[in-house]
Protein backbone atom coordinates (compact mmCIF):
# COMPACT_ATOMS: atom_id res chain seq x y z
CA UNK A 1 0.00 0.00 0.00
CA UNK A 2 1.21 3.50 -0.81
CA UNK A 3 2.16 5.67 2.15
CA UNK A 4 -0.39 8.42 1.49
CA UNK A 5 -3.20 6.35 -0.01
CA UNK A 6 -6.59 7.99 0.61
CA UNK A 7 -5.17 11.22 2.03
CA UNK A 8 -5.82 14.71 0.66
CA UNK A 9 -2.87 17.09 0.73
CA UNK A 10 -2.73 20.82 0.06
CA UNK A 11 0.65 22.21 -1.05
CA UNK A 12 1.03 25.97 -1.39
CA UNK A 13 3.38 27.45 -3.99
CA UNK A 14 3.64 24.20 -5.93
CA UNK A 15 4.13 25.35 -9.52
CA UNK A 16 7.93 24.93 -9.38
CA UNK A 17 10.93 23.88 -7.31
CA UNK A 18 10.43 22.19 -3.96
CA UNK A 19 6.65 22.61 -3.95
CA UNK A 20 6.31 20.91 -7.32
CA UNK A 21 8.51 18.00 -6.18
CA UNK A 22 6.38 17.55 -3.05
CA UNK A 23 3.14 17.53 -5.03
CA UNK A 24 4.45 14.97 -7.54
CA UNK A 25 5.94 12.67 -4.89
CA UNK A 26 2.76 12.86 -2.81
CA UNK A 27 0.77 11.81 -5.88
CA UNK A 28 3.17 8.89 -6.44
CA UNK A 29 2.33 7.79 -2.89
CA UNK A 30 -1.41 7.88 -3.59
CA UNK A 31 -2.46 11.25 -2.19
CA UNK A 32 -5.05 13.44 -3.84
CA UNK A 33 -3.44 16.82 -4.43
CA UNK A 34 -4.73 20.36 -4.06
CA UNK A 35 -2.12 23.00 -4.72
CA UNK A 36 -1.76 26.73 -5.18
CA UNK A 37 0.08 28.96 -7.59
CA UNK A 38 -0.05 32.70 -8.16
CA UNK A 39 1.96 34.15 -11.03
CA UNK A 40 3.03 30.93 -12.77
CA UNK A 41 -0.32 30.17 -14.38
CA UNK A 42 0.95 27.99 -17.24
CA UNK A 43 3.15 25.96 -14.91
CA UNK A 44 0.23 25.52 -12.52
CA UNK A 45 -2.06 24.25 -15.26
CA UNK A 46 0.64 21.88 -16.52
CA UNK A 47 1.19 20.49 -13.02
CA UNK A 48 -2.52 19.81 -12.57
CA UNK A 49 -2.52 17.67 -15.72
CA UNK A 50 0.70 15.89 -14.73
CA UNK A 51 -0.74 15.01 -11.33
CA UNK A 52 -4.04 13.81 -12.79
CA UNK A 53 -2.12 11.57 -15.18
CA UNK A 54 -0.81 9.72 -12.12
CA UNK A 55 -4.35 8.57 -11.35
CA UNK A 56 -5.11 10.82 -8.38
CA UNK A 57 -7.57 13.67 -8.00
CA UNK A 58 -5.75 16.96 -8.52
CA UNK A 59 -6.77 20.59 -8.66
CA UNK A 60 -4.79 23.81 -8.77
CA UNK A 61 -6.05 27.02 -7.18
CA UNK A 62 -4.79 30.45 -8.11
CA UNK A 63 -4.62 31.88 -4.62
CA UNK A 64 -2.47 34.20 -2.49
CA UNK A 65 -1.83 32.49 0.85
CA UNK A 66 -0.61 35.77 2.35
CA UNK A 67 -4.14 37.17 1.99
CA UNK A 68 -6.13 36.15 5.09
CA UNK A 69 -9.55 36.04 3.40
CA UNK A 70 -8.17 34.28 0.33
CA UNK A 71 -6.52 31.61 2.49
CA UNK A 72 -9.75 30.98 4.35
CA UNK A 73 -11.63 30.66 1.07
CA UNK A 74 -8.94 28.31 -0.23
CA UNK A 75 -9.27 25.90 2.69
CA UNK A 76 -13.06 25.95 2.40
CA UNK A 77 -12.86 25.26 -1.34
CA UNK A 78 -10.41 22.37 -0.89
CA UNK A 79 -12.55 20.70 1.78
CA UNK A 80 -15.64 21.15 -0.42
CA UNK A 81 -13.96 19.91 -3.60
CA UNK A 82 -12.07 16.97 -2.07
CA UNK A 83 -14.29 16.11 0.89
CA UNK A 84 -11.40 16.19 3.35
CA UNK A 85 -8.02 17.69 4.19
CA UNK A 86 -5.35 15.55 5.86
CA UNK A 87 -2.03 17.24 5.09
CA UNK A 88 -1.19 20.94 4.80
CA UNK A 89 2.21 21.90 3.40
CA UNK A 90 3.04 25.60 3.65
CA UNK A 91 5.71 25.94 0.99
CA UNK A 92 4.94 29.33 -0.61
CA UNK A 93 7.81 31.74 -0.12
CA UNK A 94 9.94 34.48 -1.65
CA UNK A 95 13.29 36.18 -1.10
CA UNK A 96 14.15 39.86 -1.42
CA UNK A 97 17.75 39.79 -0.26
CA UNK A 98 19.70 42.89 0.67
CA UNK A 99 21.88 44.24 3.42
CA UNK A 100 19.91 45.59 6.37
CA UNK A 101 20.95 49.17 5.60
CA UNK A 102 19.47 48.85 2.12
CA UNK A 103 16.28 46.86 2.73
CA UNK A 104 13.21 49.01 2.31
CA UNK A 105 10.00 48.57 4.28
CA UNK A 106 8.11 47.14 1.32
CA UNK A 107 10.62 44.32 0.84
CA UNK A 108 10.59 43.54 4.56
CA UNK A 109 6.79 43.41 4.67
CA UNK A 110 6.50 41.33 1.49
CA UNK A 111 8.83 38.60 2.77
CA UNK A 112 7.20 38.47 6.21
CA UNK A 113 3.70 38.35 4.73
CA UNK A 114 4.32 35.74 2.06
CA UNK A 115 6.63 33.49 4.09
CA UNK A 116 5.32 33.78 7.65
CA UNK A 117 1.83 35.29 7.65
CA UNK A 118 0.73 32.79 5.02
CA UNK A 119 1.44 29.96 7.49
CA UNK A 120 -0.78 31.63 10.09
CA UNK A 121 -3.51 32.19 7.50
CA UNK A 122 -3.74 28.63 6.18
CA UNK A 123 -3.19 26.85 9.50
CA UNK A 124 -5.81 28.96 11.26
CA UNK A 125 -8.28 28.29 8.44
CA UNK A 126 -7.58 24.52 8.49
CA UNK A 127 -7.64 24.11 12.27
CA UNK A 128 -11.40 23.57 12.57
CA UNK A 129 -11.30 20.77 9.99
CA UNK A 130 -8.29 19.11 11.62
CA UNK A 131 -9.75 19.37 15.14
CA UNK A 132 -13.12 18.03 14.04
CA UNK A 133 -11.58 14.92 12.46
CA UNK A 134 -8.98 14.69 15.28
CA UNK A 135 -6.15 14.23 12.82
CA UNK A 136 -3.97 16.18 10.45
CA UNK A 137 -0.34 16.83 9.59
CA UNK A 138 0.90 20.40 9.20
CA UNK A 139 4.29 20.82 7.50
CA UNK A 140 5.76 24.31 7.37
CA UNK A 141 8.77 25.01 5.16
CA UNK A 142 11.43 26.90 7.08
CA UNK A 143 15.18 27.02 6.26
CA UNK A 144 18.58 26.49 7.82
CA UNK A 145 18.78 30.29 7.58
CA UNK A 146 15.96 30.42 10.12
CA UNK A 147 18.18 28.46 12.51
CA UNK A 148 21.50 30.27 12.01
CA UNK A 149 20.83 33.55 10.22
CA UNK A 150 22.59 34.81 7.11
CA UNK A 151 24.10 38.16 6.19
CA UNK A 152 21.99 39.91 3.58
CA UNK A 153 18.86 38.00 4.52
CA UNK A 154 17.54 39.61 7.68
CA UNK A 155 14.00 39.64 6.32
CA UNK A 156 14.12 36.05 5.06
CA UNK A 157 15.86 34.77 8.20
CA UNK A 158 13.32 36.49 10.44
CA UNK A 159 10.42 35.00 8.49
CA UNK A 160 11.87 31.49 8.60
CA UNK A 161 12.77 31.73 12.30
CA UNK A 162 9.22 32.91 12.96
CA UNK A 163 7.89 29.81 11.20
CA UNK A 164 9.81 27.61 13.65
CA UNK A 165 8.30 29.32 16.69
CA UNK A 166 4.86 29.21 15.11
CA UNK A 167 5.20 25.52 14.23
CA UNK A 168 6.21 24.53 17.76
CA UNK A 169 3.41 26.57 19.33
CA UNK A 170 0.82 24.97 17.04
CA UNK A 171 2.16 21.53 18.00
CA UNK A 172 1.61 22.35 21.67
CA UNK A 173 -1.89 23.72 21.08
CA UNK A 174 -3.24 21.00 18.79
CA UNK A 175 -1.41 17.87 19.92
CA UNK A 176 -4.21 16.79 22.26
CA UNK A 177 -6.55 16.78 19.25
CA UNK A 178 -4.35 14.43 17.25
CA UNK A 179 -3.01 17.18 14.99
CA UNK A 180 0.74 17.23 14.32
CA UNK A 181 2.82 20.26 13.35
CA UNK A 182 6.40 20.04 12.10
CA UNK A 183 8.84 22.13 10.07
CA UNK A 184 11.30 21.16 7.36
CA UNK A 185 14.52 23.18 7.07
CA UNK A 186 16.21 22.76 3.67
CA UNK A 187 19.86 23.70 3.27
CA UNK A 188 21.46 24.41 -0.10
CA UNK A 189 18.97 22.97 -2.58
CA UNK A 190 19.82 23.12 -6.27
CA UNK A 191 16.88 24.39 -8.32
CA UNK A 192 16.35 26.54 -11.39
CA UNK A 193 17.16 29.52 -9.15
CA UNK A 194 20.70 28.24 -8.52
CA UNK A 195 21.33 27.31 -12.16
CA UNK A 196 22.13 30.95 -12.98
CA UNK A 197 24.90 31.18 -10.34
CA UNK A 198 28.60 30.90 -11.09
CA UNK A 199 29.57 27.21 -11.09
CA UNK A 200 32.75 27.84 -9.09
CA UNK A 201 30.75 29.51 -6.34
CA UNK A 202 28.20 26.69 -6.30
CA UNK A 203 30.98 24.08 -6.13
CA UNK A 204 32.57 25.86 -3.17
CA UNK A 205 29.22 25.59 -1.36
CA UNK A 206 29.00 21.88 -2.20
CA UNK A 207 32.54 21.31 -0.88
CA UNK A 208 31.60 22.85 2.48
CA UNK A 209 28.73 20.38 2.97
CA UNK A 210 29.61 17.06 4.70
CA UNK A 211 27.78 15.03 2.02
CA UNK A 212 29.67 17.03 -0.64
CA UNK A 213 26.70 17.89 -2.79
CA UNK A 214 23.77 20.24 -2.94
CA UNK A 215 20.36 18.85 -2.17
CA UNK A 216 17.60 18.28 -4.71
CA UNK A 217 13.90 19.18 -4.40
CA UNK A 218 13.24 15.43 -4.21
CA UNK A 219 15.41 15.21 -1.07
CA UNK A 220 13.11 17.71 0.62
CA UNK A 221 9.99 16.01 -0.74
CA UNK A 222 11.06 12.67 0.72
CA UNK A 223 11.17 14.21 4.22
CA UNK A 224 7.72 15.67 3.60
CA UNK A 225 6.37 12.24 2.64
CA UNK A 226 7.58 10.89 5.98
CA UNK A 227 5.99 13.74 7.95
CA UNK A 228 2.70 13.43 6.05
CA UNK A 229 2.48 9.66 6.52
CA UNK A 230 1.52 7.56 9.53
CA UNK A 231 5.18 6.58 9.83
CA UNK A 232 5.68 9.85 11.73
CA UNK A 233 2.54 9.58 13.87
CA UNK A 234 4.48 10.19 17.11
CA UNK A 235 6.51 13.14 15.78
CA UNK A 236 5.36 16.72 16.33
CA UNK A 237 6.90 20.07 17.14
CA UNK A 238 10.14 19.18 15.38
CA UNK A 239 12.40 20.84 12.82
CA UNK A 240 13.79 18.33 10.33
CA UNK A 241 16.96 19.62 8.66
CA UNK A 242 17.46 18.47 5.07
CA UNK A 243 20.86 20.01 4.60
CA UNK A 244 23.45 17.27 3.99
CA UNK A 245 24.91 17.99 7.41
CA UNK A 246 25.54 21.67 6.69
CA UNK A 247 24.70 22.82 10.22
CA UNK A 248 26.22 19.83 12.00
Amino acid sequence: MKLLEGKTALVTGASKGIGRAIALKYADQGANIAFTYLSSVEKGEALEKELADKGVKAKGYRSDASDFAAAEQLINDVVTDFGSLDVLVNNAGITKDNLLLRINEADWDAVININLKSCFNTVKAATKTFMKQRSGSIINMTSVVGLKGNAGQTNYSASKAGIIGFTKSVALELGSRGVRSNAVAPGFIETEMTDVLDEKVVQSWRDAIPLKRGGSPDDVADACIFLASDMSKYITGQVIQVDGGMLT
